[in-house]
């Protein structure tokens, strides 16, 4: 394969939320409407219809470096793992039709790499991160030191035991010896980045959303006169105990936990975690299908995307009007590229 092609082939313009799954909301050929959640001044327009080509992505959101080139392994991966396998049986259940064990195995291996892959999580993800790695840097240290302690005094070699995920996760591991001294201080550095966030994505995907699969599924309606939209979070994790007290930070297997992903203005994926679901094709009531729009309006991060400028939307999520903020967020993602490139460089060097 020639240069020309290899660079023809890059994927640069990384969707976050899948065109094939968007086009369901279409308003008309290729377009659905858009609803911004954080605007420049009050005279923006409340909807936009937009290309659904267009919107919802970020240019090198998911570019590795791999031996300081630049590599789109990771979208590839994404498609190719859970878009494209679940492409049809999205269709099958948007069209009411008899979905086998597969297709249900596609939709919620679907919605678990929708759930992991957008800016809300990967925002969500530095801030835990930037908290929890220093302590697990220095227990995995010490844990090594004391292994490799224990293989010396044993003369036993100790077994390698390298993850097929280790790649994604920058992480550099230096010695230092003081002179004279017969000890060495043993150290590992990491960056809180692009790098760590696809390192969990693959983490999360191939084994913790395993567990996804053991619970009872069902694809649930509207009732009449009302749809579904959707968002740029379009997963919702719900702890719901009352109107007063809710959040949205279930985990995939905690009990009690409602996960639900709308599939099309008429169907919405939906399991709670330890219960039984209703009957596929069940309609919602209307209060709680009001419910569920609300949950997904107020799950949104900066998009809202509907089949029609749906009335309700703006009084469920008003929009922020922030000129500074909005230009700060465009400023960090045109940036975003070539700072995690050279804050992974200079980690290796």
């Amino acid at each position: 394969m020639s240069l020309d092609l290899v660079e023809k082939n890059f994927r640069r313009k990384n969707h976050y939320i899948s065109c094939g799954y968007l086009k369901r909301w279409e308003s008309s050929y290729k377009k659905l409407w858009t609803y911004r959640i954080l605007v420049s001044h009050d005279n923006v327009p409340l909807w936009k219809e937009s290309s659904v080509s267009g919107i919802a992505f970020h240019s090198h959101l998911y570019t590795r470096i791999v031996a300081g080139k630049e590599n789109d392994e990771m979208e590839k991966w994404l498609e190719r793992e859970y878009e494209t396998p679940a492409e049809e049986s999205i269709r099958k259940a948007t069209s009411d039709v008899r979905l086998t064990p597969s297709d249900w195995r596609n939709l919620v291996r679907f919605l678990a790499a929708q759930d992991v892959r957008t800016p809300a999580r990967l925002t969500e993800g530095l801030r835990r991160w930037q908290t929890i790695l220093p302590d697990i840097l220095e227990n995995t240290l010490q844990e090594a030191v004391q292994k490799l302690e224990a293989s010396s005094l044993s003369g036993e070699k100790l077994k390698n035991t390298h993850s097929p995920l280790a790649e994604y996760f920058p992480l550099r591991i230096k010695t230092e010896v003081e002179p004279g001294q017969e000890l060495c201080t043993l150290k590992a550095e990491t960056i809180v980045g692009r790098g760590t966030w696809l390192f969990s994505i693959r983490h999360l995907l191939t084994n913790t959303a395993n567990i996804l699969h053991q619970h009872r599924w069902t694809i649930l309606s509207p009732p009449n006169g009302m749809t579904w939209f959707t968002s740029d979070a379009p997963v919702i994790r719900l702890n719901f105990h009352s109107l007063e007290k809710y959040d949205f930070g279930g985990g995939w297997g905690s009990k009690g936990t409602e996960i639900f992903l709308p599939l099309s203005p008429y169907h919405l994926l939906y399991t709670q975690v330890g219960h039984r679901p209703s009957v596929r094709g069940s309609q919602f009531s209307r209060n709680h299908a009001e419910l569920i729009r609300r949950f997904i309006a107020e799950h949104a991060h900066r998009m809202i995307f509907s089949q029609n400028q749906d009335a309700d939307i703006p009084k469920l999520r008003p929009r922020i009007i922030n000129n500074d903020l909005l230009r700060s967020e465009k400023e960090q993602w045109d940036k975003w590229h070539e700072e995690q490139k050279k804050a992974e460089k200079d980690l290796m060097d």
